[in-house]
């Protein structure tokens, strides 16, 4: 079959290694010259919404897929009228709208933070007065990575934040005082068949994704599954999401899905009997979705703004480096690293996982001394 995605990142690079052993063949649609994924199939160095590229796509693909959410949505509505997409334009209308996204979520009966609208000063102003400070000012678009939000610790950065992100539509939540953040991914394929990975634990710096463990037989993974699947049957869904949590206690609420393969997941590739990547595939291509139980530990860590040496990594063992052929850059995500326990105890597994920390430069996460980590709950 001939796939086709619109971006041409390293989400798009995984998808299409995975694609290789289903006998798959891709075509994307990229800007980027040096897309990464660009040596993976055949690339088309067009904007989204250059009519041309689009048709070239739609005739040679059998089905369509996208690896980001800040794909233009008119080109996902005019794609759907010319081959098969999946996840359809519906999903990505409430996927990229934070607003319209935290609605749904109610309307399925799934906790979040308190939150409100925000089209001016004033209704920020007014809405605080509810939600109350600290809190955290977001667009409702154009959001990934830490970017587009601001966080209001008292009433003197209101106005600031207002300024900052461009006096344009924005929702104001409440902090969450969490215990652990958590994600949830699930695949559903064309039939509604479902099967989900295990919880992951995540941890961020500077709004960026730093470190992710399987947390294996979590006490809250049934939850997490029941959520998931609240959100992926209602919208009819086809392929791999991930739902992003807050553990409150012995609560979950929810703070965004992202309708495609996601950061938390990459562990999957060594540490599940299906990866991520190939589960995607498989659900919009029509083909049975692959097992995904795993019984070994596994972390991942991001590998952040520069690459360490490929011969340290692999120098611990258990550990599998993946470089994405991106330019080093600050805040930019190159790679990550996957660390699987086969053949060590959980403390040895700790320590390993403390020193890819180290080779990362995640200092201040390896000093946290995680202890059982990869098996015990907070």
């Amino acid at each position: 079959m001939n796939i086709g995605i619109l971006g041409g990142g390293q989400l798009a690079r995984m998808m299409a290694q995975a694609g290789q052993s289903l006998g798959l063949s891709f075509m994307l649609i990229c800007p980027n010259k040096n897309a990464c994924a660009a040596s993976f199939g055949t690339h088309l160095c067009a904007s989204y919404d250059d009519e041309h590229a689009q048709k070239r796509l739609s005739d040679w693909a059998d089905v369509v897929t996208y690896e980001f959410e800040n794909v233009p949505l008119s080109t996902l509505e005019s794609l759907q009228q010319q081959v098969l997409l999946h996840p359809s334009s519906s999903v990505l209308a409430v996927a990229r709208d934070r607003l319209i996204e935290k609605r749904r979520f109610h309307s399925l009966g799934i906790s979040t933070a308190k939150f409100a609208p925000v089209d001016s000063l004033e209704d920020l102003t007014r809405a605080l007065k509810d939600i109350g400070l600290p809190a955290i000012l977001k667009t409702r678009t154009q959001g990934y990575d830490g970017k587009g939000q601001a966080l209001l610790r008292d009433e003197h950065d209101i106005a600031a934040a207002w300024e900052r992100l461009g006096q344009s539509p924005c929702i104001v939540e409440s902090m969450v005082n969490f215990n652990r953040e958590l994600s949830i991914i699930a695949a559903r394929d064309q039939r509604g068949a479902m099967v989900y990975y295990p919880i992951s634990e995540n941890h961020h710096r500077d709004g960026i994704l730093r470190l992710s463990v399987s947390r294996l037989n979590d006490p809250l993974q049934a939850e997490a599954n029941a959520a998931i699947k609240k959100v992926m049957d209602d919208f009819n869904y086809v392929g791999v999401m991930a739902l992003e949590l807050f553990q409150v206690n012995d609560q979950l609420f929810a703070n965004e899905f992202a309708p495609r393969v996601h950061n938390t997941g990459h562990l999957t590739i060594e540490a599940a009997e299906t990866s991520q990547f190939e589960n995607h595939l498989k659900a919009i291509c029509g083909m049975p979705l692959g097992a995904t139980t795993s019984a070994r530990p596994a972390a991942m860590v991001n590998l952040i703004s520069r690459l360490p040496e490929e011969e340290q990594i692999r120098s611990v063992p258990g550990a599998t480096p993946h470089f994405y052929g991106k330019a080093e850059r600050p805040g930019r995500k190159v790679g990550h690293i996957t660390l699987t326990g086969d053949d060590c105890t959980v403390e040895e597994f700790d320590q390993r996982l403390v020193t890819l920390l180290q080779i990362a430069g995640e200092n201040e996460l390896a000093g946290q001394k995680f202890l059982n980590i990869a098996t015990q709950t907070n």
